[in-house]
């Protein structure tokens, strides 16, 4: 069940961050939601689930850019094991540890994109950082939020379910 729901957060990522990026100035959005997407089953199914949900979202999102295909999908398969591991390790239920994970994940993803970018001559990056850090505080933001709707889903699903019961 959790390998569908995270199958299901990825492909509605993937067409909204395809979507969102279309309607925004410069084709480019700074939100990155399938990571956030990414980041988000790896914390739920560990490091497995994680860098299966960021080699196949990469993948998805390098073939529909212009970019090299592959790049993107190692960035967010590395990111996605390790924050699975690091999940596993620590415990990462409460706010302030979900949103730091979401924040370093973000850093190391685009430390590593643009690494590779970089080390295989394809693209400069003139100083990134201060996009970096708002895409950083973004996902982290959007992070929290689809966690605490995903947290609430069965308990509304389970309050509307009782509510329906016939009385008597």
């Amino acid at each position: 069940m959790r390998a569908v729901g995270g199958l299901i957060a990825v492909a509605l990522a993937l067409a909204l961050q395809t979507t969102l990026a279309k309607l925004l100035v410069g084709g480019s959005a700074a939100i990155d939601l399938v990571l956030v997407a990414v980041v988000s089953v790896a914390l739920t199914t560990g490091p497995v689930g994680g860098m299966l949900a960021g080699s196949m979202a990469g993948l998805i999102q390098d073939s529909l850019s212009t970019g090299v295909l592959g790049i993107g999908g190692l960035a967010k398969s590395v990111i996605g094991f390790l924050a699975g591991a690091i999940s596993q390790q620590f415990i990462l239920t409460s706010a302030l540890p979900r949103f730091v994970m979401f924040v370093g994940a973000t850093v190391a993803h685009a430390a590593l994109f643009m690494g590779l970018n970089v080390g295989l001559g394809l693209r400069a990056f003139p100083s990134p950082w201060k996009a970096v850090a708002s895409q950083a505080v973004g996902n982290a933001v959007v992070g929290m939020v689809a966690f605490a709707i995903i947290e609430a889903l069965p308990g509304v699903i389970e309050r509307r379910r009782m509510g329906r019961r016939p009385r008597g």
